[in-house]
């Protein structure tokens, strides 16, 4: 049975969702209505959440700094309703409900209600996480990605606990470490990479791929990592009770023994911290003693490229590599994993040896390879998109044009403007402007297919056609600088 205290702080949820939940999250207050430049009371509550959440963040900054090396032993009462209430608002309001099938416009409804039953949960150790809902979604090469959907108090949970640990893992993580880092993006990961294959002595390249990471985690080994920082028991006991809660799929509770959810909030900086005890550190202590030439280090959170001058170093790196995640319950995928000659002098090395072109690779969505500059001389690390990438992302266009077909033409035109802007605002760098283009051109194709599907009398020309995707599919051009430019602005040293 469920405990009192835990039945008088479960979040009071109404059946049908108010039309006024955004009011009614706000915190109860008087106030003049109507006047301009008052500021929204919700907005007030939000910013005064984040400061809040911002001051306790500093102190625990301080804290790491004055003892870097010591365990921080008093963290859970940084958990306050403020840094609950910031962490609300930091979720996606759209995002599916979990197994309490309560939405985030449910859970505003009586915020500060709930949010005060919460902490006092928490806070008392009475609070209990439910298991994640398992859905799947697909993936580029045709697989399906498992997903665990948490219910909302434990997102919320979840996020207000990694707003107190990421300061203190900030000051330990490592430089190529990229993934899931505040400031830091999947360009910044690829930039680090294409300032050191044109930069240095680069001839071989590791491209590593850790089979089923998420789900192969080993939670011994995470708790063990976690407790060489964290001196707070209660912190850790959240962070196990998240790992134990189980997943719920298709009415069967399944207990998870090993991995975190993929999808789950605080994945990624469990993941991230298992990686830097597992792997990064390993990394750089490998590299200072036994690389005998230049070494480059790139990873964004499970994917890692690594680039050697001499193969023997790669050869070697690789094994003792294959060997050191064994012993963490972690395995390389063995099709995914490729030792490929690349680089500056790659080309000019397999002529002589009367060999044909450099292989390619790819890395978070842009295969790489090795290119020329208009000369036709000088190297040019080229970057396209993805073909399984490009695939799936028209795939998913002719899908939706065909549940659409018969709205209206305006309405169609901007849900693709809004499709293209955001594959553009990521894969619109330099060199990868032709295959952008390739992209919108398919585009208009299938839409002017769709279109003349409409009807069998109405036949729509060509000649109207481009007035309508010149009207509504936005041309693609360059939104990133060169790579090696933005990598100097971030790392001036």
């Amino acid at each position: 049975m469920m405990h009192d205290a835990e039945k008088s702080d479960s979040p009071r949820v109404p059946r049908k969702s108010a039309n006024n939940a955004a009011c009614a999250a706000a915190e109860p207050m008087e106030g003049r209505g109507g006047t301009k430049g008052n500021a929204d009371p919700q907005s007030t509550v939000r910013t005064q959440s984040r400061r809040a959440v911002s001051q306790a963040q500093g102190r625990i900054r301080e804290a790491v700094n004055r003892n870097s090396k010591e365990k921080l032993t008093a963290l859970l009462h940084h958990v306050s309703v403020d840094c609950l209430r910031a962490a609300f608002f930091a979720l996606k309001k759209r995002a599916a409900a979990g197994i309490d099938q309560v939405t985030w416009d449910q859970y505003a409804e009586n915020l500060e209600e709930n949010l005060r039953g919460l902490h006092r949960r928490v806070q008392t150790g009475a609070y209990r996480a439910l298991p994640s809902r398992r859905t799947y979604i697909p993936k580029a090469d045709g697989n399906q990605r498992p997903l665990g959907i948490a219910a909302i108090e434990d997102k919320i949970v979840q996020a207000a606990v990694v707003m107190i640990l990421t300061p203190i893992y900030e000051a330990e993580f490592l430089g190529f470490s990229y993934g899931f880092r505040p400031g830091r993006s999947q360009h910044n990961a690829l930039d680090a990479l294409a300032y050191g294959i044109k930069g240095r002595n680069v001839r071989w390249i590791l491209d590593a791929d850790i089979r089923s990471f998420f789900d192969t985690i080993s939670h011994v080994w995470l708790v063990r990592f976690i407790e060489h920082r964290i001196g707070d028991k209660r912190i850790v006991r959240l962070i196990r009770k998240w790992l134990k809660a189980g997943v719920l799929e298709d009415g069967h509770l399944a207990e998870t023994e090993e991995g975190t959810p993929q999808g789950a909030v605080i994945s990624p900086l469990l993941a991230n911290i298992y990686l830097h005890y597992v792997y990064d550190l390993w990394v750089h202590a490998w590299r200072k003693r036994h690389a005998t030439g230049n070494m480059i280090v790139v990873r964004y959170a499970d994917d890692t490229i690594v680039g050697f001058q001499h193969r023997a170093d790669a050869e070697r790196f690789l094994h003792d590599l294959t060997e050191r995640l064994a012993k963490f319950a972690l395995n390389l995928h063995p099709e995914k994993t490729r030792l490929i000659e690349f680089g500056r002098f790659a080309a000019g090395d397999r002529i002589r040896r009367g060999e044909g072109k450099p292989e390619t690779f790819d890395f978070l969505g842009f295969t790489h390879i090795c290119g020329t500059m208009r000369d036709g001389r000088r190297f040019q690390l080229k970057r396209k998109t993805k073909r399984k990438r490009k695939r799936a992302t028209l795939q998913r266009i002719v899908d939706e044009l065909r549940r659409i077909r018969h709205s209206p033409i305006d309405g169609q035109g901007r849900w693709l403007a809004t499709v293209l802007r955001g594959h553009y605002a990521y894969f619109a760098v330099p060199t990868n402007l032709p295959a952008v283009r390739t992209l919108r051109n398919h585009v208009k194709v299938h839409w002017f297919l769709s279109l003349r599907r409409r009807s069998q009398r109405y036949r729509l020309t060509w000649s109207r056609m481009n007035v309508i995707a010149a009207k509504h599919l936005p041309l693609p051009r360059v939104l990133h600088p060169w790579p090696e430019q933005r990598f100097l602005v971030s790392h001036p040293r």
